[in-house]
């Protein structure tokens, strides 16, 4: 049974038996044994690490669909070329509050940053992070070729440092790539900015642009600082060369984000053929091997991944099915590690926010199970009306 101030015989996410919840002016007053249940699944809210909120929504006006990731970031340079002010400001603004409705709290967008002046995104999305402070925590991180930053991260740099960016870069296959790596992480030093990547994101098996950050991370004692999405050339190197690297990940800090709509959608893509490599990084490797794994929308509807809603549940869903996971597991993946990597905290207790989400199933499995099963987000212990944006 449910009312606005109290949640009766609820599941309650990461713990056993049922659980009464009670709020009352925007904060949780108490959680409680029950004894009987039937009052539905309630979980955290969600913190997504790895989107593209400049790139986002443009997928109707792309002229084919991607043959590779080279091809999207082709025809994604081309549409970029012609953006506004107000267009990335509504398409953004679209994608900020679709995440919101499906309970994401916290979210990190990179922004492709080719020159050495700040890009129009940047500035978008600078005035969006400050609307959405409080529902949607944004941060934002560069993103730049890693041959090009020798040329701009000195101006780069010292610019995120003063708006609290994250420096990132695009790393797959590059000459002279030790040589990049380490003069990245010298800026990274000198501006004391933590690092996230792009890197290896393809099936090529001499890839080893995460070999190198790993080195560098260990050799400078950067443990928590340095994030690797997508590493989607691990899925096809040697079995135990992967396992080695791995612990030397665990041991370095490094986190691994795993994008599994993009990189299925992209890796061993091709016209009239079923793709038989899909590109997702062993996840289930580097969890075991104590590497924090966490999952993220990356690219919705653009010319990388024309789906997604922000929904980081179907994030979870996709990521459970093409990686045989056990839901309770890993939700985790979607809310507690990214947060903390963040520098937040989503875990619900008495005295907390009344923020969380609240389904009409049983458990997780329920959930994964029955994509139309009933969600209602609360913040500040209010039920948020249903989105009315697409409409």
């Amino acid at each position: 049974m449910t009312d606005r101030m109290h949640l009766k015989g609820i599941t309650l996410a990461g713990h056993s038996g049922f659980w009464d919840l009670e709020q009352d002016a925007g904060r949780i007053t108490a959680l409680r044994p029950a004894t009987t249940g039937g009052g539905g699944y309630v979980m955290p809210l969600l913190a997504d690490i790895h989107t593209h909120l400049d790139k986002t929504m443009t997928a109707p006006r792309m002229p084919h669909r991607a043959q590779s990731l080279f091809d999207a970031i082709e025809m994604m340079g081309q549409d970029a070329a012609r953006w506004t002010d107000d267009d990335l400001r509504r398409r953004a603004s679209l994608g900020l509050a679709k995440a919101y409705h499906h309970g994401t709290a916290l979210m990190r967008s990179h922004v492709d940053w080719s020159y050495a002046d700040a890009p129009r995104g940047w500035h978008v999305l600078t005035e969006l992070a400050q609307d959405w402070r409080g529902r949607v925590d944004l941060q934002l991180s560069s993103l730049t070729r890693l041959d090009d930053l020798a040329r701009i991260g000195p101006t780069i740099a010292p610019a995120l440092r003063r708006e609290g960016g994250i420096l990132g870069a695009f790393v797959y296959r590059n000459d002279d790539l030790a040589a990049h790596i380490a003069t990245l992480f010298n800026l990274a030093e000198a501006h004391d900015l933590p690092l996230d990547f792009h890197v290896d994101e393809g099936l090529d098996v001499d890839a080893r642009g995460i070999d190198a950050i790993i080195d560098e991370t260990a050799k400078r004692g950067m443990a928590g600082r340095v994030l690797c999405g997508h590493a989607c050339s691990l899925s096809v190197r040697d079995v135990s060369q992967v396992e080695t690297l791995l612990g030397r990940a665990a041991e370095a800090g490094i986190g691994l984000t795993v994008l599994p709509g993009a990189n299925s959608y992209l890796q061993d893509a091709g016209t009239g053929r079923t793709p038989r490599l899909r590109g997702l990084a062993p996840l289930q490797e580097a969890d075991a091997a104590g590497v924090p794994v966490m999952l993220g929308s990356d690219n919705v509807r653009d010319g990388f991944f024309p789906y997604g809603d922000y929904d980081l549940i179907e994030v979870l869903r996709m990521g459970v099915l093409m990686g045989h996971l056990p839901p309770e597991d890993w939700l985790d993946a979607i809310s507690a590690r990214p947060a903390a990597w963040m520098g937040h905290d989503l875990t619900l207790r008495t005295g907390g926010p009344a923020d969380f989400i609240h389904f009409d199933a049983t458990d997780l499995n329920d959930v994964i199970s029955r994509a139309t099963a009933v969600r209602r987000v609360w913040r500040n212990g209010a039920v948020l009306p249903p989105f009315q944006g697409d409409k």
